[in-house]
């Protein structure tokens, strides 16, 4: 039979131990940057444009390939007639990177010493792993990909900034609403850095590069983020009363009573071949 007085000396270890791990991980992460709370767009800016310094559809310039350019321009003139082109995200498909960083609902960014989460009421939550990793032999592609980060010292004995890379994706995947396409060969590399301003720290900068074969070079963009000291949270479900409908290739929408609508104007009903037809 275990004695009282050994499971005591146990329990006591066990919490020493526990002590002695929790005060590592905060030796640790004295080293890192407080970027706790909540970041949000500035005002302003909005949920459209992918690069904020440029207007947005075709005001953005985005370097697309010939074909690639055909293509969003094909889903803008979906969209002009009604339809939903460009934009998975009307049937909930995550919005995956790069797009999720344009950051429709505020984010929260929570550091640990070996991997750093990106939470938001409205995207999938996102993990970017800095324990030194090198790439799985395999992985499961996602919309969010498989991200690995090294923080940078600049050289006053801090870590401040975050340099991630990441690739493994699926799709399909759009640089922002308007439809603008990567390649459907989902070979995607996002290169992302993360620092405060230099000058205003209630302010993220994330310099992102989107490297895509729907690309003629590299795309480079920078998304600011302003802090908020009073955040509020939202719950925010996709698929709570999403009322599109997609059949084929087409885009209907489901009415207030409960009937399929077109959504263009002289648009043909979908194929109803496996429905009995009424007398």
């Amino acid at each position: 039979m275990v004695s009282q007085s050994f499971v005591h000396k146990f329990i006591v270890v066990g919490l020493l131990a526990g002590a002695a791990v929790a005060a590592a991980q905060a030796q640790d992460l004295s080293k890192y940057p407080d970027w706790s709370g909540q970041w949000k767009k500035p005002a302003g800016i909005g949920n459209g444009p992918w690069d904020v310094t440029k207007p947005a559809g075709r005001g953005q310039q985005a370097p697309l390939t010939a074909e690639y350019q055909s293509i969003y321009e094909a889903k803008l003139a979906e969209r002009a007639s009604g339809g939903l082109g460009g934009d998975p995200t009307s049937q909930c498909v995550p919005h995956g990177l790069p797009r999720m960083m344009v950051g429709i609902y505020p984010m929260e960014i929570i550091i640990t010493p070996k991997t750093t989460y990106i939470l938001s009421d409205y995207n999938e939550p996102r993990r970017i792993f800095t324990d030194g990793r090198d790439w799985p032999a395999e992985f499961e592609p996602t919309f969010n990909g498989y991200s690995i980060g090294r923080w940078i010292d600049r050289g006053d004995g801090h870590l401040s900034v975050l340099e991630v890379d990441t690739r493994g994706f699926k799709g399909p995947r759009t640089f922002d609403g308007s439809g603008i396409p990567l390649h459907t060969d989902n070979q995607t590399i996002v290169k992302e850095r993360f620092y405060l301003d230099e000058v205003d720290k209630k302010f993220l900068r994330i310099e992102i590069t989107t490297i895509d074969h729907a690309l003629t070079r590299p795309w480079s963009v920078v998304r600011p983020f302003q802090h908020e000291s009073n955040p509020i949270w939202l719950v925010v479900d996709c698929s709570e009363d999403n009322r599109n409908v997609v059949v084929g290739k087409e885009s209907y929408l489901v009415s207030a009573d409960g009937f399929l609508m077109p959504t263009k104007k002289d648009q043909s009903p979908p194929d109803l071949r496996y429905f009995r037809k009424s007398k």
